[in-house]
């Protein structure tokens, strides 16, 4: 099981960057950069690329509207070199509020542009010219289209790699047996191991019915929150506003992903009461109503012999790598609990 972690950058990022090479002397594995509606994530990870030499990179994630299908196929060949092959291309949706409200490009067919993105970052990557004509991308340019001087061309660089990691996020069911099928690797949100097997195992089955030969077994991630504490009680709350903001604010009633995850855990009252209060514009109440019970789950927050047994839960439900999110003060405290959590995992 590989140890990583989410990277927090609200401090500053060359502060960050300091902390990743200490993280790196470690024995931390993966750090990923996050990319919502902040700085975006690869300018970051080309910095943190110069101040490392082990860690693998990982972007956690891009969006799959934001950038055209062979500028992320570019991107992440340019990552993998300057990381001399340290690179992992987390790629996802997102979600309407972000796309539409701060890109302003429309939010559609996330299934059908995954599956186009990948299939075109591989030929990209194995320098083939790049000849694509799918439902949302077609490439060149169509006759009638546009000027007609287009033709297929082909990456001038070598990559480090013609088989860059691509890691994808992914909660519905026809995602993530698409993810099953044709990803490296998968990233969910909010991974209760207890309940993952029931939720997802048989879109995962379905999905590896499918795989190529040629792929390795897929790399599940989990992104738990971490704190090593004898008083998990004065932890949990801070879990609880990130629950309530997905929860409840991110998206529509009927249409938001994560309250259906969270319902389908069988917290199916919790999840319409903060999805009520959230977008009531009661915040503080929708925070209050996430159970503790939840947080527990989707956590690892305790002394270190309740973190080694839900580690061991983790492990049992299919995870390989645990991305975590460290719940500390500062730097000095993240890279003690960062240390403290690779010697618990092993």
């Amino acid at each position: 099981m590989r140890v990583g972690m989410f990277l927090n950058y609200a401090g500053g990022f060359r502060e960050a960057a300091d902390e990743v090479a200490e993280l790196e002397r470690s024995g931390v594995d993966l750090v990923a950069v996050p990319e919502a509606y902040s700085f975006d994530a690869v300018s970051q990870l080309g910095f943190l690329a110069a101040r490392t030499s082990t860690i693998t990179l990982a972007s956690g994630i891009l969006q799959l509207y934001t950038r055209t299908p062979t500028l992320t196929a570019m991107t992440a060949a340019g990552l993998d070199y300057v990381s001399d092959g340290r690179f992992e291309l987390g790629i996802g949706a997102s979600g309407p509020q972000v796309i539409e409200g701060f890109h302003g490009v429309r939010y559609d067919a996330p299934l059908a542009r995954t599956r186009e993105i990948v299939e075109i970052c591989r030929m990209t990557w194995r320098r083939e010219p790049v000849v694509h004509e799918g439902a949302k991308y077609r490439i060149p340019l169509p006759e009638g289209e546009g000027t007609g001087l287009g033709k297929p061309l082909k990456l001038i660089n070598h990559p480090v790699r013609d088989r860059i990691p691509i890691t994808i996020a992914s909660l519905g069911p026809k995602s993530v047996e698409q993810t099953a099928e044709i990803a490296d690797g998968w990233l969910p949100m909010f991974f209760h191991p207890e309940r993952a097997g029931e939720v997802w195992g048989s879109a995962l089955a379905a999905g590896a019915a499918k795989r190529a030969d040629d792929l390795a077994p897929l790399d599940v991630f989990a992104s738990p929150a971490l704190a090593i504490t004898d008083h998990p009680e004065a932890v949990l709350p801070l879990v609880k506003p990130q629950l309530a903001l997905y929860v409840g604010g991110m998206g529509a009633r009927g249409r938001n992903f994560y309250n259906d995850l969270i319902a389908s855990y069988g917290f199916e009252a919790e999840a319409a009461l903060i999805q009520d209060l959230y977008l009531d514009g009661r915040r503080e109440e929708a925070v209050a109503a996430v159970p503790d019970e939840l947080v527990r789950a989707v956590s690892l927050i305790g002394p270190a012999s309740y973190v080694a047994e839900r580690i061991a839960a983790f492990r049992a439900a299919g995870v390989t790598t645990l991305a975590v999110t460290p719940l500390a003060r500062n730097s000095a405290e993240r890279i003690a609990l960062m240390t403290g959590f690779r010697s618990l995992v092993g």
